[in-house]
């Protein structure tokens, strides 16, 4: 077995094909938010050498959020919103260990 059939199996999607496109919403979505992330930081005043406990919670409380939505957004444009819907729903789960209800 492959590691994209491995993918396949692992997210439980239809095909091949759909591990791609899935691949590449990742792809996009990590080059948004490389995109996105210096200028915000420019915006605010963030740079190396601003404190460690200043830039790590700004990026938990942008940067975060935005790759969320992005993904999503990314999703919805190739057609695989339902896909990372319920991915978003996986990560909550495992990051804060509750069920939302559905």
């Amino acid at each position: 077995m492959t590691w994209i059939e491995k993918l396949r199996s692992r997210w439980e999607v239809n095909s091949v094909g759909q591990v791609i496109i899935i691949l590449i919403v990742f792809a996009c979505t990590g080059f948004s938010v490389l995109f996105l992330k210096q200028p915000l930081y420019n915006l605010v005043g963030i740079t190396p050498e601003t404190s460690i406990w200043i830039r790590v919670p700004f990026y938990l409380l942008t940067i975060l959020p935005a790759y969320q939505i992005l993904l999503l957004a990314y999703g919805f444009i190739f057609g695989q919103f339902r896909f990372f819907w319920n991915f978003e729903k996986k990560t909550f789960f495992r990051i804060f260990g509750k069920k939302l209800h559905h």
